[in-house]
């Protein structure tokens, strides 16, 4: 197995708090690796480290075969960055901040991929950068840091500041990107459920683990008691919907109890599976016109049980 990023016993202090104790990591090289936690749990401090922007008190760590701290520039060549804050100059254009980062990868910018990125988020080329949303910003940096075609994308809190809309978009094509041209990514992220989630699995079985139930009743549903590997539960109207991992004998019988009128479990694909690892609580969602097919209930339900020769 070819590994794209090692590290052993990567450790970090600051002064006497140690924010890295002693990580180690093997992300095999063409798959996309979440890599979680909380706020101040030490994700930017490990890629800074593996960037070698920051120096460990003690561990190693290589990327693309190469210890860290001598990369060759060839090896640089072929690693993108993406900085939590998508940091870029905003009196540029678009298109001047292509020209800009473009000087820097002579020999490996793909300008047609970057046009397609470009068209598919629907940016135009002479936009200022200053006048984007964060979510468009986002992907300017997302299309300047795909267009070197790198071998290894790091990209630290990518969606942090975007709202669920922009971030499920960006995570998206982010995976269509990484499927279709076969690089590596580390993706950090500080958005969770509930607790720290910890995932290092190939991303076949990260798909194959994660299932969604969902369980339908006659009135409005029952809050959900938990049960282990719950990652997402939410209700929409009638229905309530679950993610959970690992979905077994013990996630049946907490399903079952709650007496739902029929229920049912559902695969994930990648990008489903991916986005709902990451994307953090959701809000329960009404159906609209519930409350006006309620009241029509109401009345059918009062002229049938209304007596014989009544009238209105």
């Amino acid at each position: 197995m070819t590994l794209a990023i090692e590290t052993e016993r990567l450790t970090k202090y600051y002064g006497p708090r140690c924010v890295v104790n002693s990580l180690n990591l093997k992300i095999p090289a063409g798959t996309i690796y979440g890599f979680l936690g909380r706020n101040g749990a030490g994700k930017s401090t490990t890629i800074k480290m593996l960037m070698g922007m920051t120096r460990p008190n003690s561990g190693s760590a290589r990327l693309l075969g190469h210890d860290n701290a001598e990369l060759p520039p060839r090896v640089k060549e072929r690693i993108a960055y993406l900085a939590e804050g998508h940091p870029l100059y905003r009196w540029m254009t678009v298109a001047e901040a292509a020209k800009f980062a473009r000087s820097f990868h002579a020999d490996r910018w793909n300008q047609p991929l970057f046009d397609q990125i470009l068209d598919h988020f629907e940016l135009s080329r002479r936009a200022k950068l200053g006048r984007l949303s964060n979510g468009q910003r986002a992907n300017v940096s997302l299309a300047l840091a795909i267009a070197p075609d790198p071998d290894l994308l790091i990209l630290d809190d990518p969606t942090l500041g975007l709202d669920t809309v922009a971030r499920r978009d960006f995570l998206m094509s982010m995976i269509q990107l990484v499927q279709r041209q076969g690089r590596t990514i580390l993706f950090s992220s500080h958005i969770l459920a509930d607790g720290v989630l910890r995932v290092d699995c190939p991303t076949e079985h990260f798909k194959e683990s994660l299932s969604k139930v969902v369980l339908e009743f006659s009135g409005t549903p029952p809050s959900f008691p938990g049960c282990p590997g719950l990652v997402q539960a939410w209700t929409v109207g009638r229905r309530l919907e679950l993610v959970i991992v690992n979905f077994g004998d013990e996630q049946r019988r907490v399903v079952e109890s709650l007496s739902p009128l029929s229920w049912d479990v559902l695969g994930m694909n990648l990008e489903d599976a991916f986005v709902d690892y990451t994307r953090g609580p959701r809000r329960a969602l009404p159906v609209f016109g519930e409350e006006t097919s309620s009241a029509q209930d109401q009345e059918h339900d009062r002229e049938t049980n209304r007596p014989q020769g009544a009238r209105s």
